[in-house]
């Protein structure tokens, strides 16, 4: 409760407050009240608001159903175990959102808003300024594995275990233009600042975020997740 009363005064102070109608209100994605939607702006008050779906399916869900057809088009999943130890929860299958993806992917729900957020607040703005188009198409290599860390036979669960992380390789812009983590993270060109930008704006809409400078396990992909340890590398 502590913390949230100060997110609340940040953002008094630093959001600024509206007056309508003779009341004062706090702008959307400030207000720690209502239900998080995609279109609010990426704040901490968000941040927040993310991280209490995990133990929500129903709100997470509703999150989901107001988000147009032509955005997301999704399965909610019934909670299962497709390998022993490795329980879903929470969880619902991503055929497409804004972006195409090479291949369908289940992913917790929380990880399905966040994926969203990013895409409409962060992936595309970058790629539109840059480039002046968008991102049509994302490659993955998944979300589901059911071990831990680095595939250690020791060692907490990793968050590919509860798929509450999408591995990404490579963005493709609506012109055909394929941009690669292995290949173009690191140059100084249009490719290497757009991955820049992808990388840097997924850390305010994930909880974890790792890679080519975080280690040679993540060279050829962003990993992306929620939930765990925050971690912006």
């Amino acid at each position: 409760m502590r913390g949230m009363i100060l997110i609340v005064l940040m953002a008094l102070i630093g959001a600024g407050i509206a007056f309508d109608k003779g009341a004062w209100t706090l702008p959307a994605g400030w207000n720690p009240w209502q239900p998080l939607a995609v279109e609010d702006p990426l704040t901490p008050v968000t941040r927040w608001k993310l991280g209490r779906l995990e133990g929500d399916r129903e709100a997470c869900l509703a999150v989901l159903a107001r988000v147009p057809e032509s955005v997301l088009a999704y399965a909610p999943l019934a909670d299962h175990t497709p390998v022993a130890d490795c329980p879903l929860e929470n969880v619902v299958r991503i055929e497409r959102a804004g972006v195409a993806f090479d291949s369908s992917f289940v992913a917790a729900c929380p990880l399905a808003v966040a994926w969203l957020r990013y895409e409409r607040h962060r992936l595309q703005p970058a790629a539109r300024e840059l480039f002046g188009r968008s991102v049509a198409a994302v490659e993955h290599y998944g979300s589901f594995a059911c071990r831990n860390i680095y595939g250690r036979e020791q060692g907490r669960r990793s968050l590919h275990a509860t798929a509450e992380a999408l591995d990404v390789a490579a963005y493709r812009l609506d012109d055909g233009r394929r941009i690669e983590v292995r290949r173009d993270w690191g140059d100084d060109d249009a490719e290497g600042k757009f991955l820049r930008r992808a990388r840097q704006g997924a850390c305010d809409a994930f909880g974890s975020v790792l890679g080519p400078d975080y280690n040679t396990a993540h060279a050829d992909h962003f990993h992306l997740g929620v939930g765990g340890y925050r971690v912006c590398r």
